[in-house]
């Protein structure tokens, strides 16, 4: 298999020339060099922001999910006709559903344990049916009951994401029909994307995101299929806020694209920010995961393995590197992996790791890839000044949970003052009490947990 310390996920054009589509789903490539982070605020160096309540976020992004196909199945034949000579697995063996009671069994097992991220509704899965229209194989009941399973179940706790339109054959949207030439050209993972503008790339995530919208499941992001715009970046960041923003006036619009195994940073890229001082700031965020598929992958060849998340002692494994660095750690998985094979290998690995990364740490916090973009931008993106003891805030955005850390010669609570109205701040005894709305002393440190609103506000220290 590839090293993923060298490589990072679905790097098609670097292992196989745009050839292994599905295959290489576990795998992205590097993002390229020089995407514009566009404007960014003063902020004085006497005030640090912290992540939300001070804690380090977790994440779990859920690809090539959708409503009771199994996109293994369905995808792995189509694969085959564009690259024949890399697909020869038996596809017929791998289970063609899954069902809505694993994925009622699975949710709430997640809600249980206040598990969050992004799980994707693949709009026109492997070209079998519509979401919003019928789907051939099940009935019309079982398709509308597995839509509101997930309007119900998934949506409180997840971003929904469509994941293109098929996720195999690319889709003519003039004529919402493939395009006749069934090459790996045509693999929506592959090279279509590669060449077209922004506004191209932008109509067809626009596509996706209605069929999503006409059932009722909210969107503010897009996860690429495989090498889908990798060697595209600009065009695919700006096609992702201009989509986003014209189906469903996302405030923040997000992508996963991309996730590092090795020592590079994965916290959040805050991308082509514009208009911060206006009433129509702009950015989009770039999410990116930290683990490869570890728990079944997406094609039912290979079982995963709790170790390389995080070992039995809690030590060792890839999780504690990155929650040690305080970065958002982001789990990635394909859905027909944590179903392995009609079994709940992958859903097993997965709830053991979970068990393994709180029994050593008490300091996390479960976020949507959406939360976790938000909280970037107001990061990133806030002025912030300080005189004495006043801190002043314009920030573009609002989030929640908001936290900052300051020194400060006063003895007395601080006091906040958003949207023009005092703030009620109650201290707590200890750092992991924080949460919104609350401060904590430490020494001359003042740590102050609260409500970012948008616009100005002042906090007296």
């Amino acid at each position: 298999m590839y090293n993923q310390k060298i490589l990072s996920r679905r790097d098609f054009m670097k292992i196989t020339a745009l050839a292994t589509a599905g295959a290489a789903s576990v795998i992205r490539s590097r993002p390229a060099m020089g995407q514009d982070k566009g404007q960014r605020p003063t902020q004085t160096a006497a005030v640090t922001v912290l992540n939300p309540q001070n804690r380090v976020p977790l994440s779990f992004i859920i690809d090539d999910s959708t409503c009771l196909v199994n996109m293994a199945h369905f995808g792995i034949p189509h694969f085959a006709t564009a690259w024949p000579e890399r697909y020869k697995q038996d596809w017929r063996s791998l289970p063609r559903e899954i069902p809505d009671s694993f994925v009622r069994k699975f949710g709430q097992w997640c809600h249980e344990h206040k598990v969050k991220g992004k799980y994707s509704i693949v709009p026109y899965p492997a070209c079998v049916g519509w979401m919003d229209r019928c789907l051939p194989g099940w009935s019309q009941k079982e398709l509308d009951d597995s839509l509101k399973l997930v309007r119900e179940l998934i949506l409180p706790d997840w971003d929904i994401h469509p994941e293109m339109i098929s996720h195999t054959w690319v889709i003519n949207t003039k004529t919402g029909r493939p395009y006749p030439e069934q090459t790996g050209y045509y693999i929506e993972n592959a090279g279509w994307s590669q060449d077209k503008s922004a506004d191209q790339l932008a109509d067809y995530m626009a596509y996706a995101l209605r069929i999503l919208k006409n059932v009722g499941l909210p969107c503010e992001g897009i996860t690429t299929p495989g090498g889908f715009g990798g060697k595209n970046r600009v065009n695919l960041a700006k096609a992702t806020f201009q989509s986003c923003r014209d189906v469903f006036n996302a405030e923040i619009p997000h992508y996963f694209r991309d996730l590092f195994t090795d020592e590079r940073s994965v916290a959040p890229l805050v991308q082509y920010a514009s208009g911060l001082d206006s009433d129509d700031p702009k950015c989009v965020v770039s999410i990116i995961g930290c683990t490869g598929d570890w728990f079944g992958g997406w094609d039912g060849l290979n079982p995963g393995s709790v170790d390389r998340f995080i070992t039995e002692d809690l030590k060792g494994g890839r999780l504690p590197q990155v929650i040690d660095k305080g970065e958002p750690a982001i789990l990635v998985c394909h859905w027909p992996g944590i179903y392995f094979n009609g079994e709940e290998i992958g859903f097993n690995i997965f709830k053991e790791v979970v068990r393994r990364i709180h029994s050593r740490y008490d300091n996390l916090v479960w976020m949507k890839n959406s939360e976790i973009a938000r909280y970037w931008a107001a990061k990133e993106l806030t002025k912030i000044g300080k005189q004495g003891g006043r801190i002043t805030f314009n920030a573009p955005f609002a989030t929640t949970r908001f936290t900052v850390r300051t020194r400060t010669n006063s003895t007395t609570p601080p006091k906040l003052i958003a949207e023009r109205k005092p703030i009620q701040l109650r201290r707590v005894n200890r750092p992991l009490q924080l949460q919104s709305q609350t401060w904590h002393a430490d020494g001359g440190d003042v740590t102050v947990c609260f409500d970012l609103p948008k616009g100005k506000s002042i906090l007296d220290v």
